[in-house]
């Protein structure tokens, strides 16, 4: 029987708006896939050409999310391992092993092992990276047609100045997470 190995990744994390989104990605050893590293080391346009390969290419790939309220209630860090699981548990293929980017992986029935910098050493991984950047990348240019003024298609929801700055004059959107201290600070003086 074929070991199947699942890599996870998630993205988001250090956002101000926007869910946390992740990826698992299980590799086909008969179609391999060049250039696959860390997202962060990607230009937008290779991150999208290789997601659209990663997707015909895969032997299975899921998507899971924890929403902007899941983050609030629950914390950064557990919010992130639920949508990892969900990505997990949504694989058409049940995983052999699971790998996870970082220092910290969900609780999974399958042997899992979190590997710090695993984006840019383990293929899976990198796939699953750059699969969950390009679609959080897309979702952030559809929340910038519902909100806006805050030019999230070009932060990305990320705490830059632009961002902090439009904050601060526009207040929070709905898709804020209230838990983060700038949306906290400005939504006191509100």
């Amino acid at each position: 029987m074929p070991e199947w190995i699942a890599g996870v990744d998630e993205v988001g994390r250090g956002c101000l708006v926007g869910a946390v989104i992740a990826a698992a990605v299980i590799l086909d050893p008969e179609r391999p896939i060049e250039g696959l590293t860390d997202s962060k080391r990607l230009g937008p346009k290779e991150r999208r050409r290789l997601a659209g390969e990663i997707r015909l290419k895969a032997k299975a790939f899921s998507l899971g999310r924890a929403e902007p309220s899941e983050i609030d209630r629950l914390n950064i860090l557990q919010a992130s391992l639920l949508a990892m699981r969900r990505a997990v548990f949504g694989l058409p293929i049940q995983p052999s092993r699971v790998r996870v980017d970082g220092p910290h992986a969900p609780n999974l029935p399958w042997p899992t092992e979190a590997i710090v910098g695993g984006d840019g050493s383990r293929p899976e991984i990198a796939a699953a990276s750059i699969l969950a950047k390009v679609v959080r990348d897309q979702e952030m240019a559809v929340l910038e047609a519902f909100s806006p003024g805050y030019e999230i298609a070009c932060h990305k929801g990320y705490p830059t100045l632009v961002h902090l700055n439009r904050l601060e004059l526009l207040g929070p959107s709905p898709w804020h997470r209230f838990s983060f201290r700038p949306v906290q600070a400005v939504s006191r003086r509100l």
